[in-house]
């Protein structure tokens, strides 16, 4: 398996920003303490082949910085060329943890899961919808002919479940917070709402339920799985209460259920907000680590 980096490229914002940039880089430097020769650097997309699912306007726009305030709001990032390049190098990133997910059984992103991204405009801190340019690439390729999205974010992947809304092959799976953000939800082939305060036992009783359906239902060659934090207890933008503990048991069903099914996964992290955010890198370790004990190589 490989692990695929990103923070290299930093995304700079303003003083007091509310989005924690900088639980990319301490991710990193916890994930070499245990998995050092799994790690790689990532290829940055390009605009061609972002372009398969995003408009050609938006691409433009995005890359020379040709947005509107409004559109900059919407995103929540302020844009700059260093998020552009950093957007590009984190959907590289899952590019790349797909392929590599199909040729040795995972693959692994330490960024990725920019599920609230549209085909023509970015928002709620999405640049370009990873999942979506991934699993379009790899089918126009001949290299999957049907995938699966396991969204686990605490907020539902309303632009992947959108932009994949007219694709049957690539099917989309969402359980996130009733209540949470995005307010205008989208469709996916299936969403799961969890009432504010879910915890451990009835999420995980859910998740239980949903997952061989949806590898019967889904029939995937790949499996990209959204593996948010911020379902956490101590999330300050998540309003579920699941443990530490509980994360990571939901992490293991779905990875041993990718095994039992025999599907390729690629890994994402999504969302986490928690405070101290080093409550989300060790979140976001113990899934990176739970997969590399199941397809790592000892």
């Amino acid at each position: 398996m490989k692990i695929f980096r990103s923070d290299q490229y930093p995304l700079p914002l303003p003083t007091g920003h509310r989005f924690p940039a900088i639980k990319y880089p301490m991710l990193y430097q916890v994930v070499i303490q245990f998995a050092k020769g799994y790690v790689v650097d990532t290829p940055s997309v390009t605009d061609t082949e972002l372009a398969i699912a995003h408009t050609d306007e938006y691409v433009r726009k995005m890359s020379v910085g040709d947005l509107s305030a409004a559109e900059q709001r919407v995103i929540g990032l302020p844009w700059s060329a260093a998020l552009v390049e950093r957007s590009r190098a984190s959907t590289g990133a899952t590019i790349a943890a797909c392929r590599a997910a199909l040729a040795e059984g995972c693959g692994v992103s330490l960024a990725g899961g920019t599920h609230h991204a549209f085909d023509d405009h970015g928002s709620g801190f999405c640049v370009f919808n990873d999942s979506a340019v991934a699993l379009k690439l790899l089918q126009s390729a001949g290299l999957i002919q049907r995938a699966l999205v396991i969204d686990l974010d605490v907020h539902q992947g309303n632009g992947t479940a959108k932009m994949l809304a007219n694709e049957s092959s690539l099917f989309t799976f969402s359980m996130h917070g009733a209540n949470n953000y995005p307010f205008d939800k989208q469709e996916s082939d299936w969403d799961i709402e969890l009432a504010d305060a879910c915890d451990d036992a009835s999420y995980l009783t859910e998740l239980a339920g949903a997952l061989p359906q949806l590898f019967a239902l889904a029939q995937p060659d790949l499996v990209i799985y959204l593996a948010g934090a911020d379902a956490y207890i101590g999330d300050r933008l998540g309003k579920l209460n699941l443990s530490m503990a509980g994360l990571l048991k939901r992490d293991e069903m779905v990875l041993d259920t990718c095994l039992r099914f025999g599907v390729p996964v690629a890994l994402t992290m999504g969302g986490g907000y928690a405070e101290p955010i080093a409550d989300t890198v060790a979140i976001q370790a113990a899934t990176v680590r739970a997969a590399v004990q199941r397809f790592g190589k000892g």
